[in-house]
């Protein structure tokens, strides 16, 4: 199954400045499509991968754009190109937004792939003796023992910082910890400036195992981008040169794209919930599930969050899954609801809909109602998924799955696309609104002067991804408007 793993990479110099670092997606280089039961398991790989998380504070905004489509039935994974070292080396690293350390390949590693089978990567290795920049972190510097929060780590008798992080799918890879610059574009106003660099602590591995030894979809490493201190974004934040909160709005429709920010997206649309408090994820307390308004007779139990059950917003998920005792009250009432404008039948256990009719118009509204009053509004298009076409009819089947014997709700990109998802780790909370992801947002940012101002964010240009290379050009501008300050201060940031 797809993994559609997000991230969000970059730094920033002075508190006004911009980072800007490509997010790309890579496609494999047949043009099928793959069934419903791989994108499945590939989920439960993903799920695997889950790792710790932490807060820390900071301002400042970063803009950057999203490259590729979304579409499930396109096997790819999101991966974005970092530059570390002196002189500058690049590297591709997928995106994870569920474990927390950036690491690549290092030279002399043993089961690392030499070659990738996706398109137009040549894959790197990172050696610190090439680096005029590069340090070891030592036993006795506080990142080693940050590391101990998202690995088992240890010392050589080099006085070595060392990692092993063990992967649910069965895959692994150990190394030890090297400190090196990080490279990356700043705008400033209308500048741009590609000479910025930040001190970053990562991952040099020197052992892989499982399938991040496969060639067919390998790359150069993994940024986590979990809240853990030695996550690239901790660290970063401690520096006080990124903010505590994130966005990302993920464009559905054909074409792909969409916006990420290290920063607030401001929005009036936009409601929030609570984080549920010490969840190594981003755990929400979801109370129950609506048709068309109406409650289905879900105990409000199912969705508590315990050690192995919860609700649970991860970007890294392609599909989305339901608590087991919930998924069956749920798809039989959505079968209820069209059963008089389709046909229904079941596709490799999965219940699928054959169609001549708009899904927008036959199917219900699903509303998640979550604490605080916050409701997210899922139209057909995001718990359905087009399999294919019988006689000029559509099959629809169930994009919402179930784990079995496991009682997590996980809300992936199937859920998330084309709406606005703000995480304001600061304030412990999630919001989120509709929104066309092809257009600029704007983003609060506090500056220097500790005034507050807007930036109005959108996709831009310069950069040459693999898939595609549209003509992006950066929107930039800062708006001053105390009607949306307001707004976004006054009416729709109950939670701070």
């Amino acid at each position: 199954m797809l993994l559609v793993l997000l991230v969000f990479v970059c730094a920033i110099s002075p508190a006004t400045a911009t980072a800007v670092l490509p997010l790309e997606r890579a496609f494999p280089t047949s043009n099928g499509g793959v069934e419903l039961s791989q994108l499945k398991a590939r989920d439960r790989v993903r799920h695997g991968r889950m790792l710790q998380q932490q807060q820390y504070f900071s301002n400042g905004v970063v803009d950057f754009s999203v490259e590729g489509t979304y579409d499930p039935f396109l096997v790819g994974l999101y991966f974005t190109r970092v530059k570390l070292g002196s002189p500058p080396k690049e590297f591709y690293v997928q995106i994870d937004t569920g474990s927390d350390v950036l690491w690549v390949s290092c030279a002399s590693c043993n089961g690392c792939p030499t070659s990738s089978g996706l398109q137009q990567i040549e894959l790197e290795f990172f050696d610190p003796s090439s680096s005029s920049t590069a340090q070891p972190v030592s036993c006795s510097d506080q990142r080693c023992s940050l590391g101990e929060q998202s690995s088992d780590s240890g010392c050589s008798t080099q006085n070595r910082c060392g990692y092993t992080f063990q992967y649910g799918d069965g895959s692994g890879t150990s190394g030890y910890y090297v400190a090196d610059l990080m490279h990356f574009d700043t705008i400033a106003g209308n500048s741009l400036m590609t000479n910025s660099s930040a001190q970053v602590a990562f991952g040099c591995s020197t052992s892989q195992t499982g399938d991040l030894t496969k060639p067919d979809r390998a790359i150069d490493g993994i940024f986590g981008f979990g809240q853990q201190g030695l996550s690239v974004i901790a660290q970063l934040s401690s520096q006080g040169v990124t903010p505590n909160v994130f966005s990302h709005c993920l464009k559905g429709s054909n074409g792909g794209g969409g916006i990420l920010v290290l920063g607030q997206i401001v929005e009036p649309n936009l409601v929030y919930t609570p984080l549920v408090p010490s969840q190594p994820h981003y755990n929400l307390n979801l109370q129950s599930i609506a048709l068309n308004g109406q409650t289905l007779a879900i105990s409000p139990q199912v969705f508590e969050t315990s050690s192995n059950r919860g609700t649970i917003v991860d970007s890294g998920t392609t599909l989305a899954y339901l608590a087991e005792e919930a998924y069956e009250i749920f798809v039989n009432a959505i079968s209820q609801a069209v059963s008089q404008n389709v046909r229904p039948l079941v596709a490799r256990g999965n219940q699928c809909y054959l169609t001549t009719s708009s899904v927008s118009d036959i199917f219900p509204m699903v509303s998640l109602n979550f604490a605080g009053g916050a409701t997210m509004v899922l139209r057909g298009e995001d718990y359905l998924i087009q399999q294919n076409s019988i006689g000029g009819a559509a099959v629809w089947c169930m994009g919402f799955q179930k784990i079995a014997g496991q009682g997590l709700t996980i809300l992936g990109d199937l859920v998330l696309k084309d709406k606005i998802i703000v995480y304001d780790l600061a304030g412990q909370r999630i919001g989120w609104a509709n929104y066309d992801c092809s257009q600029p947002v704007n983003v609060s940012a506090t500056t220097s002067r500790g005034k507050t101002e807007y930036v109005n964010a959108g996709q831009f240009g310069n950069n040459s991804s693999p898939c595609n290379n549209p003509p992006y050009t950066l929107l930039f501008k800062v708006i001053l408007t105390f009607a949306l300050q307001a707004l976004a201060f006054g009416t729709y940031y109950p939670f701070l």
